[in-house]
């Protein structure tokens, strides 16, 4: 995937400054984020950085206050205990999906089970790529599998995940064949993701959208 090019939207232009926190909170929060990036990468654990992080880097740039790991569940409580040496506070919050860590006030989620059954895997790690964030290195999804995860977990309360997908569709060079394959799990929400940005005049093919409404109502 090549850089998306800076390009005016309905979502705000690609090199627009987003909304940022007191220089004391920022630097408190980058010191987090590469300890919390050095603790996982030392543990060996697979894992990928998600979450507004990666979110500003494809997509619209937004601050966001805590960070957000997925991992596999078989990883989360070793990677937890991990943390806890490192120096986290740490608590296994819900067993089913969500554990946290925390560092100077700083809220470090590990993520292991998306909204409609999403799993770290093979293809997602295979696809994930290491960019740069204000001077980390950090390992974040393809754009494919995050507009699928911010497509399936955006409610009501949350409306900055679709959004964000839709900054996403319209500023990436996206693999619409992988998409598909990535969106079996949420198909429906992922066709009205797709057509709502074809209303919006985002460029989405039409044979995209005609082959995700033919494997949800024709079989």
């Amino acid at each position: 995937m090549r850089n998306p090019a800076d390009r005016l939207t309905l979502y705000g232009e690609r090199n627009a400054p987003a909304q940022e926190p007191p220089d004391h909170q920022e630097h408190v929060f980058l010191e987090v984020l590469g300890e919390t990036v050095e603790t996982a990468n030392r543990s060996g654990v697979p894992y990928l950085l998600v979450g507004g992080i990666a979110s500003g880097i494809m997509g619209r740039p937004r601050w966001t206050h805590d960070l957000d790991l997925f991992v596999r569940p078989q990883d989360a409580r070793p990677l937890l205990r991990v943390f806890a040496e490192a120096g986290f506070r740490t608590e296994e919050t819900d067993p089913v999906w969500l554990y946290k860590a925390f560092k100077h006030e700083v809220l470090v989620d590990l993520i292991f089970y998306g909204t409609g059954g999403i799993y770290l895997d093979d293809d997602m790690l295979a696809h994930s790529t290491v960019q740069e964030f204000k001077g980390h290195h950090v390992r974040i999804p393809s754009p494919e599998d995050l507009i699928v995860i911010k497509g399936l977990v955006h409610k009501e309360e949350t409306s900055r995940h679709w959004f964000d997908a839709l900054a996403m569709i319209s500023r990436c060079d996206l693999d619409w064949e992988y998409l598909l394959r990535r969106a079996r799990r949420g198909s429906r929400r992922m066709l009205s993701l797709l057509v709502y940005a074809q209303s919006n005049d985002v460029l989405v093919p039409d044979g995209v959208i005609r082959r995700l409404y033919a494997a949800i109502y024709e079989g």
